[in-house]
C-alpha cells in the first residue's frame, strides 16, 4: 500500500505539504496542489485510518455489506458476525446495498477507504473483480452469494440442493402443481434455486410450468393481487415453494388476505413466529447465525494467520423443518378442459 510517506517522495515535497493537499487545505499552492495529487492518484493512496486509531488507542474495525438490514436472515447474519467481533475490540460497520450494483461497488469502496481490517460482503453485482486490488492486504468474505471475477473465500449455501429438497417434499405428498416465488432471476441464489425447483420437478416427471414462475420484489399488496390471478387459472397451484424468508413474509398474510390458507407451503428460510401460523410453516433452515458466525471466523483467522491454507469455497449443508404447512395435500380442484378434477395423489414418501 501507498503511504503519505512515498507520495511525497514521488510528488518532491514534504509529508505536511501531502497531508494539507488531502485534507484540502486553501493554502496550497495551486501548482504544488496540482502536483501532489496527480501522485496521490498515480499510487492509488488510501488513508491509513486504522493506524490513527491504534495511535489514539480505539477499536479496530470490520465492514459487513447486506442487501437488506430489514430482511430477517440477515439481520441475524450480521448480530452472529458481531457476536465475533465485539469481544475482540473490533466494532462492525454496517451498510446495505439494495440490489444495485453502483450502491454495492460504493458501500465497499467507502468502508474500505476507511481502512477497515476486513470486509464481509454480500455480493449483489454480476462482477466483484473490483476488489481484486484489495485482496492482498484485507481479507475479504462473501456470505450467502459466490463472488463473480474475483477468487476469495465464501459461505453459501446449498441453494440449488435446497429447493430441490422443498419441492421434492410437496410433490411427495400429491402437489402436481407447485409455484415458484422468488426475488428477481438476477439474484444468484435465487437462479440457483430456481434450478433446484425445476429439477425436482422433471426427476418427478412433472413438466415445469412457466406460468407458475413468479419473481420479483414483493410486497403485502402485490403478493395478494398476483397471487389472487395466478390461483384464478384454469389449473392452479396447489402449492408454494417461497424460496427465500423476504417472499414467505409478504405471501402468507396475502393468503389471508385471499382466504387461501389451507395451500401447501415451504418456505426457503426461517423467521421469527414461522412456527406460530397456523398450520405452523414448513421451512429450509439456512441457519444465518451459523453463516455469520463462521464467516466472522474465517475473516479472523485470515488476520491471525495470513498464508494459512483453507478452503475458499464453502457449502452449508441445509435442513427441511416440517411443520405442518408443507405437509397438507391437495385441497384445489384443478380446472381442466372446462371441468374440474381432482389432482393425482402421491403418498408421502
Amino acid at each position: 500500500m501507498a503511504t503519505m510517506r512515498k507520495v511525497a517522495d514521488h510528488a518532491g515535497v514534504g509529508v505536511k505539504t501531502v497531508s494539507r493537499v488531502f485534507n484540502d487545505d486553501p493554502h496550497v499552492d495551486p501548482i504544488t496542489r496540482r502536483k501532489v495529487q496527480r501522485s496521490l492518484e498515480a499510487l492509488n493512496y488510501i488513508p491509513n485510518r486504522l493506524a490513527v486509531t491504534f495511535r489514539s488507542g480505539k477499536d479496530a474495525a470490520i465492514g459487513v455489506i447486506v442487501p437488506d438490514l430489514t430482511d430477517p436472515f440477515f439481520a441475524t447474519t450480521v448480530s452472529a458476525i458481531e457476536s465475533v467481533a465485539l469481544p475482540r475490540g473490533m466494532a462492525v460497520v454496517i451498510a446495505s446495498s439494495g440490489t444495485d450494483t453502483a450502491r454495492e461497488r460504493s458501500a465497499a469502496e467507502s468502508l474500505l477507504g476507511r481502512q477497515v481490517t476486513g470486509l464481509i460482503c454480500t455480493p449483489v453485482g454480476p462482477d466483484q473483480s473490483y476488489l481484486g486490488a484489495r485482496r492482498g492486504h484485507t481479507p475479504l468474505v462473501f456470505i450467502d452469494r459466490e463472488p463473480s471475477g474475483l477468487v476469495a473465500d465464501s459461505f453459501v449455501e446449498d441453494d440449488f440442493g435446497g429447493a430441490f429438497a422443498a419441492t421434492q417434499h410437496l410433490l411427495g405428498y400429491g402437489h402436481c402443481r407447485v409455484a415458484f416465488i422468488g426475488d428477481d432471476v438476477t439474484v444468484w441464489t435465487t437462479r440457483r434455486r430456481l434450478a433446484g425447483y425445476n429439477a425436482a420437478l422433471r426427476a418427478a416427471d412433472v413438466s415445469p410450468d412457466p406460468d407458475l414462475v413468479l419473481t420479483g420484489n414483493w410486497s403485502v399488496e402485490n403478493s395478494a393481487l398476483v397471487l389472487g390471478r395466478l390461483l384464478a387459472q384454469p389449473a392452479p397451484p396447489t402449492a408454494l415453494f417461497s424460496s427465500n424468508a423476504r417472499s414467505s413474509i409478504a405471501v402468507i398474510p396475502a393468503l389471508h388476505i385471499l382466504g387461501m390458507t389451507d395451500i401447501a407451503m415451504v418456505s426457503f428460510g426461517d423467521f421469527p413466529l414461522a412456527g406460530a401460523l397456523s398450520p405452523a410453516l414448513t421451512v429450509i433452515d439456512q441457519d444465518p447465525h451459523h453463516l455469520g458466525i463462521v464467516a466472522a471466523d474465517r475473516l479472523f483467522a485470515r488476520l491471525d494467520t495470513p498464508g494459512r491454507r483453507l478452503p475458499r469455497r464453502n457449502v452449508l449443508p441445509l435442513q427441511l423443518i416440517p411443520r405442518g404447512s408443507g405437509e397438507q395435500p391437495p385441497s384445489h380442484l384443478l380446472r381442466r378442459n372446462g371441468t374440474l378434477q381432482r389432482p393425482r395423489q402421491r403418498r408421502p414418501k
